[in-house]
């Protein structure tokens, strides 16, 4: 799908904040870039770009956080053999208005509950 220009990377995160930027490939590399950007100035990011392979917009309606990302993962985990990472989650999340710290703290709250689990590190399932 080349149009003559580079490949524009699929993930950007941005602290709206500081006005930095971060290009992400693979989408984990915006959760690494919220963590350590969070742990130095307590900001939170969004991504302001995520081409994510599979359109889930019909899918889920805006709810509380929580149930959406249960959701999020729930439909896109046929999608990855091992999990899905944590950065896709985001971005799909992102489609609902949330911001990446909203997300983790989202799945953070699901996991408590049970219904997510971590095949891996930062790769979600559900049970």
């Amino acid at each position: 799908m080349s149009h003559g220009h580079h490949q524009r990377t699929p993930f950007v995160a941005t602290c709206p904040d500081c006005n930095v930027e971060r290009d992400a490939e693979p989408a984990n590399e915006v959760v690494e870039f919220y963590r350590r950007h969070h742990r130095h100035t307590g900001h939170d990011v969004v991504l302001t770009r995520a081409d994510l392979d599979v359109d889930l917009e019909a899918e889920v309606a805006l709810e509380d956080p929580a149930t959406d990302v249960a959701t999020v993962v729930d439909a896109l985990e046929s999608h990855y053999e091992t999990g899905v990472p944590i950065g896709i989650v985001a971005a799909a999340m992102r489609q609902r208005g949330f911001t990446v710290g909203e997300t983790l703290e989202a799945i953070y709250e699901v996991r408590m509950t049970g219904a997510l689990y971590e095949p891996r590190d930062d790769h979600l399932a559900a049970f």
